[in-house]
């Protein structure tokens, strides 16, 4: 009876958070699934079953195929470069250094402003003849470039835009785990003798990787969920050279107004996502130390 009344508790405590995500998560994904086998209702025509047609018209889609591209591309610039420099400034300003709550604060700043108001910052770096990067590089003698109007040049300007916002956000949680670590250790591996990058590559990083394999998880997430600095900085362009998988969604769905195919681009996309998670988690889990 008390074993019985215990996970009638549970359980109790569990439905409030298990009908959101059931709601909000699940349903939307069964909805979408089921609306991807269909067309696009029009006016009074309700949408009909139409089978596969809509993974068809996508494995034909060149676009689609650039816009995955682009986004595999944006996920290997992106997601290496903003976790290396989160850890190495976690590292630096858990040091005792002089104005660390200065740095700290510098770092973290570009994560809690608006990914809009991030974009126009940007747009007036990119920003050709009168940008500032255009008056830096003129004050040494280069010559002007249009960095989001260049298909050469547009995704890693993007790509910059995200390691300079994400990397502070990730700071965090690394900061975060170095301040729970005992000093025991370090104090430990100083009277045996162990270099700090010796302490660093032995005891440090193995114990950082739950904070890891957290942050690579969000890091792939937002790398495949990126569309409003799209929008506001190049619109996918020059010639779909920015396109990325979430703004082709969105350019399908809300400008062209095909739901269905836009629904089909969307299970892609959730699939990707869900075929990177369990690649992490089989990959890092047994490579994960808990305290």
């Amino acid at each position: 009876m008390i074993r019985t009344r215990q996970w009638l508790y549970a359980w109790l405590l569990l439905t409030p958070a298990m009908a959101l995500l059931v709601l909000f998560t699940h349903y939307p994904a069964a909805a979408n699934l089921w609306h991807s086998f269909h067309s696009t209702s029009r006016g009074s025509r309700p949408g009909v079953p139409v089978g596969l047609d809509n993974y068809r018209q996508l494995v034909e889609d060149p676009i689609f195929w650039q816009s995955l591209t682009n986004n595999l591309w944006y996920a290997l610039g992106t997601i290496p470069l903003s976790i290396a420099l989160a850890l190495l400034m976690a590292v630096w300003v858990h040091d005792r250094i002089a104005g660390r709550g200065f740095l700290r604060l510098a770092y973290f700043t570009p994560t809690i402003l608006p990914m809009i108001a991030v974009a126009n910052i940007w747009l007036f770096f990119y920003t050709p003849e009168y940008g500032l990067l255009a008056k830096v590089l003129g004050s040494l003698g280069a010559s002007s470039h249009n960095w989001l109007g260049s298909k050469s040049t547009a995704l890693p300007a993007m790509m910059v835009v995200a390691v300079w916002k994400e990397a502070g956000f990730f700071m965090i949680f690394y900061l975060a785990a170095l301040q729970a670590m005992s000093p025991h250790l370090a104090e430990a591996a100083a009277i045996e003798g162990a270099s700090r990058w010796y302490f660093f590559r032995r005891v440090t990083f193995p114990l950082l990787m739950p904070v890891t394999l957290f942050v690579l998880v969000n890091a792939v997430i937002n790398a495949f969920r990126l569309v409003d600095h799209v929008v506001v900085m190049t619109r996918g362009g020059p010639d779909n050279a920015t396109a990325l998988l979430l703004y082709y969604i969105y350019e399908v769905g809300f400008r062209f107004w095909d739901s269905a195919y836009a629904a089909a681009l969307t299970m892609v996309l959730l699939v990707l996502l869900g075929l990177a998670a369990l690649a992490q988690f089989a990959f890092l889990e047994r490579r994960t130390h808990y305290q």
